[in-house]
């Protein structure tokens, strides 16, 4: 207990005496302190006295699948700062290869009664998955947003980039400088964002691959395209386009006068590559804005629109696309 009142203090900057009176239930301490407390007791990963545990603390999950993909913690960084001008700290959850799973985060999550949850990039968004977690939140009426589209079953408000007409603007732009064999690089089949831009794009089966959103999955799905004679790829990811750039200079082919290649986000550092990368951006800067309100609106009780939100993305053009080589 001692221990516990010396941490608390010095995370808030009170003395031990404030805080005692704060996990007693004592008079004479105000709302700010008393809130401040608890949300020092939240992160500091201490079960709250228990006359205190019917209280939601100020805190949010933010639930990511990596933070390798620079996109991720880019949305974490906007997401964390509009959650923090609203009063409320996020609490990074980053899945690892055999660490912590989604699910695991949820019960965990729930553990520390948080006051809502913001799901990007997760297991929301393939049909195969296990969704259990997810109706677990749904049956506790806990405040949930998710980024980018979701399997249908799942009744949370959704903020997305809009893959339809990315894939849209990623074969336009291909096609006005002459690519006929154009080729797609995308997530599992499963993936529903992936599965948008299929549908959108109508692609003959030949110029498609599906595989792991990595530098290494993107290298391996290109050479297959590559070796089927595709003159321009269009990737789900920069990560992958990267993979698919690699994969064409093994086959001894150069970027863009040989093959040309479109990513996917406009992560940090695209504009540096070698070549740097034509990719479709995604609006993090208004889509977590969006997020936060909605996540907001939800725990205030107020009614969040049903529909999807769908944020426009943006074709930017660099080096790694050009004219077909005739």
């Amino acid at each position: 207990m001692t221990r516990r009142l010396a941490e608390v203090a010095k995370k808030v900057g009170m003395s031990e005496a404030t805080v005692s009176r704060v996990l007693n239930g004592k008079p004479g301490v105000s709302e700010a302190t008393r809130e401040a407390v608890l949300t020092a007791l939240d992160v500091l990963g201490y079960e709250r006295p228990t006359q205190l545990r019917g209280d939601r603390a100020r805190l949010v999950g933010l639930v990511l699948p990596e933070l390798q993909n620079p996109i991720f913690p880019a949305f974490a960084e906007v997401v964390g700062g509009a959650l923090a001008q609203q009063g409320f700290t996020s609490v990074l959850c980053t899945r690892t290869l055999g660490g912590v799973s989604e699910a695991e985060y949820v019960d965990l999550l729930l553990q520390q009664q948080v006051s809502g949850v913001v799901f990007a990039g997760g297991l929301f968004a393939q049909a195969d998955a296990s969704h259990s977690h997810y109706e677990l939140l749904l049956e506790r009426r806990l405040p949930t947003v998710l980024v980018n589209a979701a399997v249908e079953h799942l009744a949370f408000p959704q903020v997305s980039c809009d893959d339809v007409a990315a894939a849209e603007m990623a074969l336009g732009h291909l096609r006005s400088l002459g690519h006929e064999r154009i080729g797609m690089v995308l997530g599992p089949p499963d993936h529903v964002p992936s599965r948008r831009k299929l549908q959108a794009a109508g692609l003959a089966p030949e110029f498609v691959e599906h595989t792991m959103f990595s530098l290494e999955g993107g290298h391996a799905a290109a050479t297959r395209l590559i070796r089927r004679g595709v003159t321009g790829v269009i990737c789900a990811s920069d990560v992958m386009a990267l993979g698919a750039i690699r994969a064409a200079r093994r086959a001894g082919l150069s970027v863009p006068d040989d093959i040309s290649v479109i990513g996917y986000d406009d992560s940090a550092l695209m504009n540096c590559t070698d070549p740097p990368l034509t990719t479709l951006r995604q609006p993090i800067d208004a889509m977590g804005r969006a997020v936060v309100d909605l996540l907001a609106a939800q725990i205030d009780k107020a009614l969040v629109p049903a529909d999807e939100l769908l944020f426009e993305p943006e074709l930017v053009v660099r080096a790694s696309t050009g004219p077909v080589k005739r």
